[in-house]
């Protein structure tokens, strides 16, 4: 679990002089009975320090509690207001600014957390210095270079992909059982008024079935390679 913590000394920090840190985004929210709690803190982790071994980023600690609201009706999710969201990411990007540091990047791994795109809206009006990664595009195409079966859409919670990241990642957090519970629920349009407990019992919404190592170490492959155009767009 060593990854879910940079371990960088101050010293390291200053030779390394980065003009762009990167925050990772979790969540503390029901991933079913299989899946741990801090799934989404663990793959914003994974691709955070994915991209932080391949670029010369400043790697900060996760947050690990943000909007998981539509959970509520399950046990151990625990979520902040929005606004208190917003104003910790803020309060972070205005400390690194002070400190030297030009850039922020939002390593978002819980599809809940709305207002980070606001976030960015209002930092970016003056010019390219915060970005939020991986956008919608980036991880369609992960899925699409690592051979997923399953769309973002119909895998919304807990299923091929997040699966995947944990078997490479961490494997150790996936609980036995994980490949029955497979669970559709394509339409959704009343999310934010009914919650998930409207669309699933087990929690899950999509195919953990079809969740593989090999699967999750080429979505972090690809992630890593987009990336390159967002350190481009702030540093270049």
């Amino acid at each position: 679990m060593a990854f879910l913590l940079p371990i960088a000394t101050s010293g390291d920090e200053h030779v390394r002089a980065a003009r762009t840190a990167v925050l990772p985004v979790g969540s503390f929210e029901q991933h079913g009975d299989f899946l741990p709690l801090v799934t989404d803190t663990v793959v914003a982790c994974l691709v955070a320090g994915r991209v932080a071994g391949e670029y010369p980023v400043f790697l900060l600690p996760p947050l690990t509690i943000s909007c998981s609201h539509e959970h509520a009706g399950f046990a151990g999710t625990v979520s902040i207001s929005a606004r208190t969201l917003i104003a910790v990411i803020e309060d972070v990007d205005e400390s690194l600014r002070a400190s030297g540091v030009e850039n922020l990047v939002i390593v978002n791994g819980h599809g809940g957390n709305y207002g980070l795109r606001n976030v960015v809206q209002e930092a970016t009006t003056v010019r390219r210095r915060m970005a939020l990664f991986p956008a919608a595009e980036d991880w369609n195409i992960a899925r699409a270079e690592a051979g997923c079966d399953t769309t973002s859409h119909e895998d919304m919670h807990g299923g091929e992909l997040e699966v995947s990241l944990l078997l490479h990642g961490a494997p150790q957090l996936l609980r036995e059982g994980y490949e029955r519970t497979d669970h559709l629920a394509d339409d959704r349009r009343d999310l934010l008024t009914v919650g998930m407990r409207g669309y699933t019992a087990s929690g899950i919404i999509g195919r953990p079935s079809m969740g593989s190592a090999n699967k999750g170490a080429a979505v972090l492959d690809s992630l890593s390679r987009s990336f390159a155009r967002v350190h481009e767009l702030l540093e270049g």
